[in-house]
């Protein structure tokens, strides 16, 4: 398997070979490199012949004209002009850091972009420069409303993240859904199952066929609460946004019919705004939760984002495993 860097470079070579600047290329290899690294390859580069499909067809912009429009000093709205979604969301949310870092508290609005990857990836970056951050994006349809028969919201990810004492930041990064629509369609990809009570087949009924369970529905998590959350993720990311929502946005898959106009929503602030002693209030906070009694086999009890931040540390110093039918695609693309 290749190496971290190896693989980064051809993934560059790659974008830069499809028509995105240099700029772009390197920005999105460094998203795509990181979910593997991370552990999420449903994120990672099982997704790299979709974005090269989507470029080709000229679905994805790979020369936008992107437009930032500045409400106040704190809130800005940004046209991405359908560019691929790692480069309209870093530029969101190095503006929400910038305007946070100056003001306190930002806001930026994205419209007219793409998938952009893991949600985490984005908010980890405002974590480490000492602020809280919330971001919200939608996606295709995957789930349906309570009480409905037809999926409508995405798996609309939901994800915090907040600065602690220690060099690895509170990173929740969780979709609405039993598991996110990545992991199927990876499973699909490597004729694998899926597990048994996170999805339902086109007719209603249970399934671990990951193909039957893109052409069905997607459960939520804990039910009408679950369907609840990807609702009002569409509506931060989609209708406040001017994104696509209720169901129109596009699966980048199986949809090459136009763009996704997928809207994103950055939220970020510093920790001290009400307190001056935020950082040895979060370091009490994640001590008392820690020191609880465990439950039997449970030898440590971790925060969100410390078993993420430990698999980047060790996959680091290892070559990416990737598989077979994966590294094929990338060798093709490499080619082309």
């Amino acid at each position: 398997m290749p190496q971290t860097k190896t693989i980064k470079k051809i993934v560059e070579k790659i974008f830069l070979n499809k028509g995105l600047k240099l700029k772009h290329s390197k920005l999105c290899a460094k998203a795509l490199i990181n979910a593997e690294l991370v552990g999420a390859p449903s994120h990672g580069l099982s997704r790299l012949k979709m974005y090269c499909e989507r470029i080709d067809k000229k679905i994805i912009n790979k020369n936008p004209k992107i437009k930032i429009r500045k409400i106040s000093g704190s809130i800005a709205h940004i046209n991405a002009d359908n560019a691929i979604g790692f480069v309209a969301a870093q530029l969101g949310i190095d503006l929400a850091i910038k305007n946070a870092k100056k003001n306190g508290i930002s806001l930026v609005a994205i419209k007219n972009s793409g998938h952009y990857g893991l949600s985490g990836y984005y908010a980890e970056q405002a974590a480490k420069k000492n602020l809280i951050s919330l971001c919200f994006t939608n996606a295709p349809p995957a789930i349906a409303p309570h009480g409905a028969k037809k999926t409508l919201f995405g798996t609309n990810p939901i994800c915090f993240a907040a600065p602690t004492a220690t060099k690895v930041p509170f990173v929740l990064d969780s979709s609405v859904s039993m598991i996110n629509r990545g992991k199927i369609r990876v499973a699909a990809k490597l004729g694998k199952k899926i597990q048994l009570g996170v999805a339902l087949d086109k007719n209603g009924n249970p399934t671990t066929d990951p193909k039957k369970a893109l052409q069905g529905v997607q459960l939520p998590i804990a039910g009408f609460k679950g369907s609840g959350l990807a609702w009002m993720v569409d509506i931060l990311s989609g209708v406040f946004t001017g994104g696509n929502h209720g169901g129109k946005v596009k699966d980048p898959f199986d949809d090459f019919s136009g763009p996704q106009n997928i809207g994103h929503l950055f939220i970020v602030f510093k920790p001290n705004l009400f307190v001056k002693d935020y950082l040895k209030r979060i370091k009490e906070n994640i001590k008392r939760i820690k020191k609880l009694p465990k439950l039997k086999g449970v030898k440590k009890i971790y925060y969100p984002g410390e078993n993420k931040a430990a698999r980047f540390k060790l996959n680091l110093k290892k070559e990416i495993s990737i598989p077979s039918n994966i590294l094929n695609e990338i060798k093709m693309l490499n080619k082309s």
